[in-house]
């Protein structure tokens, strides 16, 4: 049975909100992100900068070279993370059949919805307008792979000076092949830049092209990932609609405006960090067993090292204890650090066992769970732990 699937995408999701909070933005050139001095990289940009060849992950400094006077907007992800929170609670009105991707991306299977296709998506979008003051693009077709890409043509052809598209391309169940057909190759999931450079070596240039090439001999060329470059191409995608993700692992990292040699620096970043990480596995009610630590040196090299602990936890001093432990195990002294980052993975429901030896830990555990309730009350800034150093 042929389903009906709906991609949602807020336009310019950052910009807009802030265009909410400061109606002066709109149709001026801005940017939300980092200073240019301090490593800043674009998170989002206004359609007036995108005219002037700014562009999301772009270093801020290039972003103001192309366009000199470009306003930049330090953001404000709780604030994103609200108005992302109202989006979805509405598209979860409409369905229980909701995937949620990004902050500002979803995929809804609308196949149960009397109201014809064209409807659901011209209701949602005005909704999202009237209700939330958002821009939206919406693409449908009969599975997440096309309706995806639908979005993003009916976003390049609506394409408007300085407005969002409100983008909305619907695409016929039986129709897939036809419409990715003239596309050029790399809008296909699983065509990255060295796949794509490897299909035109061999003559390919659109997904069209793809899809001509008998699938043995994709997959002599890619391997298996030729099998699902050719059913992609056809536009085949079984994938169902997944409402709910295993978290994984929590994770935290900050990158340095200035590289930083100080120990105490870092040790109070790491510490930072790792309150961060246990407040969010405590809020998801979790608890891991491995704690990761992530360092990049001033030229740029990563390494990560781990440690598996003898039992789960989501308590922010053991976290960081262990944290600072492996970075002094790579660190040399006065070595430069521009990125530091701490997680936690091998989750799973907390294990609370008190014994007559454990009463300090359940006192320290219900000392935190005080501290969560007025950080989530009052904000993060309301209570420090004192620092001894």
């Amino acid at each position: 049975m042929s389903r009906t699937i709906l991609h949602l995408d807020l336009d310019a999701f950052y910009c807009s909100v802030e265009e909410i909070q400061n109606p002066d933005l709109r149709g001026k050139p801005f940017a939300v992100g980092g200073q240019p001095n301090e490593r800043g990289v674009v998170a989002s940009c206004s359609y007036a900068a995108r005219d002037m060849g700014v562009r999301s992950a772009m270093p801020m400094s290039r972003a103001i070279h192309l366009c000199r006077n470009l306003i930049i907007v330090p953001g404000r992800h709780r604030l994103y993370s609200e108005y992302s929170e109202k989006v979805m609670n509405k598209l979860r009105d409409l369905t229980p059949f909701v995937e949620q991707i990004s902050i500002d991306e979803a995929f809804l299977d609308i196949s149960d919805i009397r109201k014809t296709p064209a409807r659901v998506a011209l209701d949602l979008q005005t909704a999202i307008k009237n209700e939330l003051h958002l821009p939206s693009s919406i693409g449908i077709a009969s599975n997440k792979l096309v309706a995806k890409i639908a979005t993003e043509i009916g976003k390049k052809s609506n394409k408007k000076n300085n407005e969002p598209p409100f983008g909305l391309t619907i695409v016929p169940a039986g129709d897939e092949a036809k419409f990715l057909a003239p596309l050029p190759a790399d809008m296909l999931w699983g065509v990255g830049p060295k796949t794509s450079a490897r299909l035109s070596e061999v003559g390919v240039h659109t997904i069209g092209d793809i899809s001509r090439w008998p699938e043995r001999e994709l997959l002599n060329l890619f391997g298996e990932n030729g099998r699902d470059l050719w059913q992609h191409a056809q536009g085949i995608d079984n994938r169902p609609i997944v409402t709910e993700y295993e978290t994984k692992s929590v994770s935290q990292e900050k990158t340095f405006n200035v590289d930083v040699r100080d120990e105490k620096t870092l040790e109070k970043t790491l510490r930072e960090l790792s309150m961060q990480v246990g407040r969010q596995l405590r809020k998801n009610d979790l608890a891991g067993k491995t704690v990761k630590l992530k360092i990049r040196w001033s030229d740029f090299t990563t390494i990560t090292r781990q440690v598996t602990l003898p039992t789960s936890t989501n308590n922010d001093d053991e976290i960081s204890r262990t944290a600072i432990k492996l970075m002094k195990t790579v660190r040399k002294p006065n070595q430069a650090v521009r990125l530091i980052g701490v997680g936690v993975s091998g989750l799973g429901a907390p294990v609370r066992q008190l014994s007559l030896w454990d009463a300090g830990n359940e006192k320290s555990r219900k000392l935190q769970e005080v501290v969560d309730q007025l950080q989530e009350k009052y904000g993060r800034n309301v209570i420090h732990k004192g620092d001894l150093n």
